[in-house]
């Protein structure tokens, strides 16, 4: 039975990962909450781990749904459509640049100063106020780029830049991204696309660097926690490819206002259940 219950756990985990990864509702904050309300029976290290790396089953969902898109050796592309295949990847490379130089410089600093409930919870608010804002101050005409492959280097990289903010707990890496590259004149769904896109070495990069910290410090992971690693992966997949076809359908009709009030209704949340039931 309680092998049974920690693997249902791990459902429960990847449930919530494959949600609210690519809603820009910030999958850390709700991870936290779930870990205070449900903790899963793993040593320290392994539940630090656990939640960078149960992200693998997300990315897998991008590369399942846009494959051919994706793919720049499918057969039944044009000599033109692999060139430019190949140079969606160059700007997506270009894109994660910013977040992966700060992240492995600050990764320990930022684990051991920001990974609290007040940063999540300020995190939260602050970016639910600023979609909202954005939503409804916006230029009509200011959304020039359309889709993903009329996103110069140079955007790229700005829109890169912006999911360093991604490294404060709480924000939220789709929120950030989608917000900046929003700012910068993508359309909504050209911004979300390209954002599931730079998920991909984003999240490969950070779930290498936390396993190879986990089994550098010689951590042993029991046959159980590969087990809950597993479920959590497969069931983030699973609900991911849901998740990301749903957000996809739901900005061509809808603007991104309602996450920033659910955001801000979260982070309320978070504050007032740490000062009740505190750590």
């Amino acid at each position: 039975m309680p092998v049974l219950l920690e693997l249902l756990k791990a459902l429960l985990y990847g449930i919530v990962e494959g949600i609210t990864e690519w809603l820009p509702v910030s999958s850390t904050g709700h991870l936290i909450l779930l870990g205070e309300l449900c903790p899963l029976d793993v040593s320290p290290a392994f539940s630090e781990m656990f939640d960078v790396v149960i992200q693998l089953g997300a990315i897998l969902a991008v590369v399942v749904l846009f494959f051919r898109k994706l793919n720049p050796f499918a057969p039944s592309k044009s000599p033109l459509e692999k060139k430019s295949t190949w140079g969606l990847w160059l700007r997506v490379c270009v894109a994660v640049i910013p977040s992966a130089a700060v992240g492995v410089l600050l990764d320990d600093w930022l684990d051991e100063h920001l990974y609290n409930y007040i940063t999540v919870a300020v995190a939260l608010v602050v970016y639910g106020i600023l979609f909202i804002l954005i939503e409804k101050f916006k230029p009509a005409d200011k959304a020039t780029v359309t889709d993903v492959g009329s996103i110069s280097y140079k955007l790229a990289f700005l829109i890169g830049a912006f999911q360093m903010l991604a490294l404060i707990p709480g924000t939220s890496r789709s929120g950030s991204t989608i917000l900046g590259a929003m700012l910068l004149g993508c359309t909504r769904g050209a911004a979300a696309e390209f954002s599931f896109f730079m998920a991909i070495p984003t999240m490969l990069g950070a779930s290498l660097l936390k396993v190879v910290k986990l089994f550098a410090e010689g951590v042993t992971v029991t046959a159980l926690e590969w087990g809950i690693l597993a479920v959590g992966c497969v069931s983030a997949f699973l609900v991911s490819l849901a998740a990301i076809k749903f957000l996809m359908d739901f900005v061509k009709k809808h603007s991104f206002a309602s996450f920033g009030w659910y955001r801000i209704v979260l982070g309320a949340f978070v504050i007032g259940y740490f000062l009740v039931f505190g750590r």
